[in-house]
């Protein structure tokens, strides 16, 4: 068979990162040395490459991060925003997503709460968990419209599924009886199959008092705070400091 038939057959065949590496080696002097086992390994590695690449690409448009190139390199452990470094060093391991736990970042507006759970969710991306970011009150809004449309069901559904929800700006509004319901159902089916992040202003002592009715926020801080890392975060507004 010739080499262009060969490569046609891989492009019809979706081996796209075969057929390119087959394009680029096969007039090469270089790999002419090489046994057959050796070629193959090498256009198979790189098809493997490709594939891992675009599924990190997708998972990245997937999870539609406030801050999609946020990466722990970036982080500024220079000002005093209370971060233990050796923490969150071993926090990027990732153990804690492989056991479903949780991380819960608090910490006054302005701190860089938002950027560090990216980064988070970011990492989460390229060792290939999904993973989806929410402000709080964008996911509320989501919720009730699904109810309106009898698609409430499936959309906790979906939520279960994500390896990685992170939930941002939680507390900033207050929460009627739906809203506390909608809370407990995506925090007990989650609770044990995923790991989520949560950022907020208020303080983690206070969250059982800003969800209101005691029965359901037993229920919800039990489920978060069990298996959970607390980053507290102090400070002044980094974007001032930019400015």
């Amino acid at each position: 068979m010739k080499s262009d038939q060969i490569i046609k057959k891989l492009y019809e065949m979706k081996f796209i990162g075969m057929a390119r590496s087959y394009e680029e080696k096969i007039d090469k002097p270089g790999h002419r040395d090489l046994s057959f086992e050796e070629f193959l390994a090498l256009l198979v590695n790189d098809e493997y490459l490709y594939r891992k690449n675009q599924r990190q690409t997708r998972l990245l448009q997937i999870a539609k991060l406030k801050f999609p190139l946020a990466c722990f390199e970036e982080i500024d452990y220079r000002a005093a925003r209370g971060i233990n470094k050796a923490k969150l060093v071993a926090l990027q391991s990732e153990g804690w997503l492989t056991v479903n736990q949780n991380i819960l970042i608090t910490g006054p507006t302005g701190i860089g709460k938002s950027y560090l759970a990216c980064a988070f969710g970011q990492r989460a991306c390229r060792n290939g968990h999904s993973v989806y970011y929410f402000r709080w009150p964008r996911m509320l809004g989501d919720m009730h419209a699904a109810r309106g449309d009898g698609t409430y069901l499936k959309y906790l559904n979906k939520l279960c599924k994500i390896n990685l929800l992170i939930i941002d700006d939680f507390g900033i509004n207050s929460l009627n009886d739906t809203d506390r319901k909608d809370l407990l159902e995506v925090v007990e089916d989650r609770y044990t199959t995923g790991s989520t992040i949560i950022t907020s202003q208020l303080p983690i002592k206070e969250w059982h008092d800003f969800i209101g009715d005691p029965t359901i926020a037993d229920a919800v801080c039990d489920r978060l705070f069990h298996n959970s890392h607390s980053i507290e975060m102090k400070g002044g507004s980094m974007r001032k400091r930019q400015q």
